[in-house]
C-alpha cells in the first residue's frame, strides 16, 4: 500500500473544498421577494418586486397602479370649482397644497389675481399643509426603523396643525377652501394667536425629533451611508423636494420660481440642503424644512395686509380658451397642473405632474446592491404617497 504524503493530503483537501464551493454556488438560486402591495414600508398599495442573491438585492422594480383613480379624466367632466374637491385627495396628507397649483393655473388663464390678504392666507395654509404632512413622515419613518416614540409624538403634535386647518377651512383632510380669485372665507377670530401657539409647539416637536431620532445611534447606523443618490443622478431622474435637496441641489420652487398668487417673497426664510445624499440627509432636510415652515407662518401672520379675500370674478366660472402650466413646491416636491381650456365650464384636458411618481422611479437604481433591511430605510426616506403616484 502506497503511503500518502502530507502534500498530497493537502492537495486532496483543497480540491474537495473547491468542489464544495462550486456546489454551494450552484445550489444558491436567486429568490424573488414581493414587498407589498400591502406593506407598512410602501405607505399604501405599492408592490416592489425584488430579486435577491442571499440578502443582497440584485434588482428592485416598483409596480404602481393598484389604486389608480383617473383624476386627469375626471376633471374633464367637473366644473373648475368642483375640481378642487377632487384633486385635494391626490396627496391626502397635504391636501390644501394640491388645490393651489390648479387654482393658480386657472387664474393665469383668466388673468385674475387674488387680493394680497388671500395670497398671505393661501401661503399660510399651504405651509400648514406642509407641516402636517412632513411631521407625520418624521414620526412614521422613525416607527419603521424601530423608534416607536416618535410615531406617538408626531400624531400628538400634528393634531395642533390639523385643528388650525379645520378652524379656518372647516375640513381637516380635504379643505376645498381655495377659489379662483381668492379664498372661500376670511380667518376666524382668535385664529392667529392659536396658530402661533401651534407653531411654537411644532418647533418643540422638531427639537425632540432632532434629539430622540436624528441623534440616535441606531437610527444613524440604519440611515447614514445608505441609499446614496448623487446630485447628477437625482437630477437625471427628475427628483424634487427634499429628495433633491438632500443630494445637495439648492433648488426650491418657492424661492426660485414662485408663481403669482403666493406670498413667499414677503417672508425671510432659508432653503436647506445636505451634501451626503443618503437616507439620513433626506430626513434631516425635511426636519429643517418643517421648522422653517413654522417660521414662515409666523412671519406671514405678523404681516397680514387686511382687505378682501376674494377678487371680483363671475359667479359662474368660464375659463377663456388657452393653455397654462403652473407648478408649486408641495410637501413631497414639485407638483404641476397643465390645464387646457376650450372656453367651457369644464377643462378640456388636465395633466397632473406629481412629485412621488418621479421620486419613486429611482428605486431600481438606488436599491441595487443593498441588503433587504436597507430597502426599508430607502423607501421610507424617499417618502411618497400612493395617491400621489397613481393619481
Amino acid at each position: 500500500m502506497t503511503a500518502i504524503s502530507e502534500r498530497d493530503q493537502l492537495a486532496y483537501i483543497a480540491s474537495q473544498a473547491a468542489d464544495a464551493r462550486v456546489n454551494v454556488e450552484l445550489e444558491t438560486e436567486g429568490m424573488t421577494l414581493n414587498l407589498g402591495p400591502q406593506h407598512p414600508a410602501t405607505h399604501g398599495t405599492l408592490r416592489i418586486v425584488a430579486k435577491l442573491d442571499g440578502e443582497e438585492i440584485i434588482t428592485a422594480e416598483p409596480i404602481p397602479g393598484y389604486m389608480h383613480r383617473g383624476y386627469e379624466k375626471l376633471t374633464e367632466v367637473r366644473t373648475y370649482p368642483q375640481v378642487t374637491a377632487l384633486i385635494n385627495r391626490i396627496d391626502w396628507l397635504g391636501s390644501f397644497a394640491n388645490e393651489v397649483p390648479f387654482i393658480l393655473a386657472a387664474e393665469k388663464l383668466m388673468e385674475v389675481e387674488a387680493p394680497p390678504q388671500a395670497q398671505h392666507i393661501r401661503t399660510i395654509l399651504f405651509e400648514l399643509a406642509r407641516i402636517a404632512n412632513i411631521s407625520l413622515f418624521l414620526g412614521d419613518f422613525g416607527l419603521q426603523l424601530g423608534a416607536m416614540t416618535m410615531g406617538f409624538y408626531a400624531f400628538r403634535d400634528r393634531e395642533h396643525v390639523l385643528n388650525q386647518i379645520e378652524a379656518a377651512t372647516g375640513g381637516r383632510f380635504h379643505p376645498n377652501f381655495d377659489r379662483i380669485g381668492g379664498l372661500k372665507d376670511d380667518l376666524p377670530k382668535g385664529w392667529i394667536a392659536e396658530t402661533k401657539a401651534a407653531m411654537a409647539r411644532l418647533r418643540a416637536f422638531c427639537d425632540e425629533t432632532e434629539t430622540l431620532m436624528m441623534g440616535n445611534e441606531i437610527f444613524q447606523a440604519r440611515t447614514r451611508g445608505i441609499g446614496i443618490i448623487p446630485a447628477d443622478i437625482a437630477l437625471s431622474y427628475g427628483l424634487s423636494g427634499a429628495n433633491l435637496r438632500g443630494s445637495g441641489v439648492d433648488w426650491d420652487l418657492r424661492r426660485d420660481a414662485c408663481p403669482p398668487g403666493l406670498a413667499y417673497d414677503q417672508a425671510d426664510w432659508k432653503v436647506w440642503t445636505h451634501p451626503d445624499g443618503d437616507c439620513y440627509a433626506r430626513t434631516w432636510v425635511r426636519l429643517q424644512e418643517t421648522r422653517e415652515a413654522t417660521l414662515i407662518v409666523d412671519q406671514l401672520l405678523d404681516s397680514l395686509p387686511g382687505g378682501p379675500v376674494m377678487a371680483k370674478v363671475p359667479r359662474i366660472i368660464k375659463v377663456p380658451e388657452g393653455e397654462a402650466y403652473v407648478e408649486t413646491e408641495n410637501p413631497l416636491g414639485a407638483m404641476g397642473y397643465y390645464v387646457v381650456s376650450k372656453g367651457d365650464l369644464v377643462p378640456f384636458r388636465v395633466k397632473i405632474r406629481t412629485p412621488s411618481f418621479n421620486n419613486i422611479s429611482i428605486v431600481p437604481w438606488v436599491a441595487r446592491g443593498v441588503y433587504v433591511p436597507d430597502l426599508i430605510s430607502i423607501l421610507g426616506s424617499l417618502y411618497f404617497i400612493l395617491g400621489d403616484i397613481d393619481r
